[in-house]
């Protein structure tokens, strides 16, 4: 028999979080531009995202058949509003401000395409996915 223990809870380490600067233009009282936070989250909580992100479309020249898709952008978006603990895009007055009701939505607001994607990029990394040349330098080996 095996030694359970060490899946325990107590036992497994637990991932920091993570400080990133997502933009340069959202910076501080000190002028600098301020760090945000990202966390991990669960493999459960990453599936349930991913399945309120996916809809039925019409499979096309087929007559009442359906295809699922993963809506990207939406998944994307809450995935790495729920891993922001700072900024806190669930703030009230934060969302009032940018005209939005939904963190997902104050992120895209906030960050403008390429920042929104390499952010994407580094939430992912930290969740534990790798990058392209990390998959590329494995299959090399």
């Amino acid at each position: 028999m095996s030694n359970l223990s060490a899946f325990m809870r107590a036992n497994v380490q637990q991932i920091e979080n993570h400080k990133y600067v997502a933009s340069p233009r959202i910076r501080g009282e000190d002028g600098k531009p301020v760090e945000w936070e990202i966390c991990c989250i669960s493999a459960d909580e990453y599936a349930r995202i991913r399945s309120s992100c996916i809809r039925q479309v019409p499979v096309p020249g087929k007559k009442n058949q359906f295809a699922t898709q993963v809506d990207t952008y939406a998944f994307q978006t809450k995935v790495c509003a729920r891993c922001t603990v700072f900024p806190d895009l669930n703030d009230a007055a934060l969302q009032n401000d940018w005209g939005v009701v939904k963190p997902e939505e104050l992120l895209g607001k906030l960050l403008i395409g390429g920042e929104f994607d390499d952010y994407v990029t580094e939430v992912f990394q930290h969740n534990g996915f790798k990058t392209d040349d990390e998959l590329v330098e494995e299959a090399k080996n």
